[in-house]
C-alpha cells in the first residue's frame, strides 16, 4: 500500500521480502512479531492473488463478449454483460478495500453494543443489532467470540461486547461507530403504538506490540463481579467477571468470557489498551469532534443511520443518504454496501482535507 492506494509492483516486492522473512526459523521466538508479518502476508496476497483473479476474469469476459457478437449470440452477450457488470461491483469493493490503509485498520476489533434510554425497547434493539453484526461478521468469514453480555430485565441486553477477528475486521467495522435508532411499532406495547428507540455502537481495533499504550497502575480501577448466566448449573457462582475503568478517561470495559479471573482481567486489559487507543485514533482522525461516542446521549441528534420499520420501510445513513428498503437483508447482516459507502465517504472527506490543507 502506498498513500492508501494499492501499489502494485511496491506490494509484490514487498511480498517477496515477507516470505524471505517468514522462513527465519528464530522467527517465531517472537510470536508477536510473527503475527504482524503473517498478517501482512495474508493481507498482500489477498490484494495481489484478488487483482489477477480479476484480470483473468475480465479479459475471459470481454473476449467472450465479442465473439458472442460476432456469432450474433445475443444470450451469450448478456451473460457476459453481466458478467462484467459484477466485475465492476467487485473492482468498487477493492478499490475501498486497498483504501484501507489505517495504522489499525487490518487489526482485529472488539465491537460493543449499549441499550439508551427507553428501558425493554431499547434493550430488544440492542440485541437486534449485535445480531446484526454477528450475521455480518459470519458473512465475511470472521471469528466472533463473546467478551460479556449484561441481559436486559425482561428482553434484549443492557450492553455486550464481541471480538471479531479477520482480515481487516477494524477497517471495515470502524464507521459503525455511533447511535442507531430504530422505528417500528412495539411488540412489547398492548395498544400497538410506534415506538422510537436507540442504541450506541462502538468498535475499537484490538491492539498489537506496534501500537504504544501506556498505561500506569494508579490510572486503573478493577472491580470484580458474578457473571450473570441463563441460570442453572450454568451460573457462575464465584466473582471471576472483571470491570476495568481508566480513570482520568472514564472508560470502562468488561469482560465474562472465562470461569477464569486471571483470564478476564487479561482480556480486559486488552480491551482497554484498544479503547484507549481507538480513542487516540479518533482524537487525531477528528479533531473538530475529538470525543467518544459514549460520552455523547444516546439519542435525538447523535445518530448516523436509522431504521424504520413502520409506517414505512427504510434503512437510511444519515451521513452519506445511502438507504434501501430490504430492512429485513440489512438487519440480517447485509451491510456491506452502508460500510463500502461511509468508508468512502469519510477517505473522500480525508482526502478533500489534505487538498485543502
Amino acid at each position: 500500500m502506498s498513500g492508501g492506494i494499492f501499489d502494485w509492483d511496491n506490494a509484490v516486492i514487498r511480498l517477496d521480502e515477507v516470505e524471505h522473512l517468514a522462513q527465519d526459523p528464530d522467527l517465531w521466538n517472537r510470536p508477536e512479531k510473527a503475527q504482524t508479518l503473517m498478517r501482512e502476508r495474508t493481507q498482500l496476497t489477498s490484494a495481489i492473488e484478488g487483482v489477477r483473479k480479476l484480470e483473468t476474469e475480465l479479459s475471459d469476459s470481454i473476449e467472450l463478449a465479442e465473439l458472442a457478437e460476432l456469432e450474433g449470440e445475443d444470450e451469450l452477450v448478456d451473460d457476459a454483460v453481466a458478467t462484467l457488470q459484477k466485475l465492476a461491483t467487485l473492482v468498487e469493493k477493492m478499490r475501498i478495500e486497498s483504501l484501507l490503509s489505517g495504522e489499525a485498520d487490518s487489526n482485529d476489533c472488539f465491537l460493543e453494543v449499549h441499550a439508551g434510554a427507553g428501558g425493554t425497547e431499547s434493550q430488544d434493539w440492542a440485541q437486534m443489532l449485535l445480531r446484526m453484526y454477528t450475521r455480518w461478521a459470519d458473512r465475511r468469514g470472521y471469528k466472533v467470540e463473546e467478551m460479556e453480555e449484561s441481559p436486559g430485565e425482561e428482553a434484549g441486553i443492557k450492553s455486550a461486547t464481541v471480538k471479531i477477528s479477520g482480515l481487516n475486521a477494524y477497517g471495515w467495522s470502524k464507521t459503525e461507530t455511533g447511535v442507531h435508532r430504530l422505528v417500528r411499532i412495539s411488540p412489547y406495547d398492548s395498544q400497538a403504538r410506534r415506538h422510537t428507540s436507540f442504541a450506541s455502537v462502538g468498535v475499537s481495533p484490538v491492539v498489537d506490540d506496534s501500537m504504544d499504550v501506556e498505561l500506569e497502575d494508579k490510572d486503573i480501577r478493577v472491580d470484580t463481579y458474578r457473571a450473570s448466566g441463563a441460570g442453572g448449573q450454568h451460573v457462575n457462582k464465584t466473582d471471576s467477571a472483571i470491570r476495568m475503568t481508566h480513570i482520568p478517561t472514564g472508560i470502562a470495559v468488561q469482560c465474562q468470557n472465562s470461569r477464569s479471573q486471571h483470564r478476564n482481567r487479561a482480556e480486559a486489559l486488552t480491551m482497554l489498551k484498544s479503547r484507549l487507543y481507538e480513542r487516540e485514533l479518533r482524537m487525531r482522525e477528528e479533531q473538530a469532534q475529538a470525543e467518544n461516542a459514549e460520552k455523547s446521549d444516546i439519542g435525538w441528534g447523535h445518530q448516523i443511520r436509522s431504521y424504520v420499520l413502520q409506517p414505512y420501510r427504510m434503512v437510511k445513513d444519515l451521513r452519506t443518504e445511502f438507504e434501501t428498503s430490504n430492512t429485513d437483508a440489512v438487519l440480517d447482516g447485509d451491510i456491506d454496501a452502508f460500510i463500502s459507502a461511509a468508508l468512502a465517504h469519510r477517505i473522500g472527506g480525508d482526502e478533500d482535507q489534505a487538498e485543502a490543507s
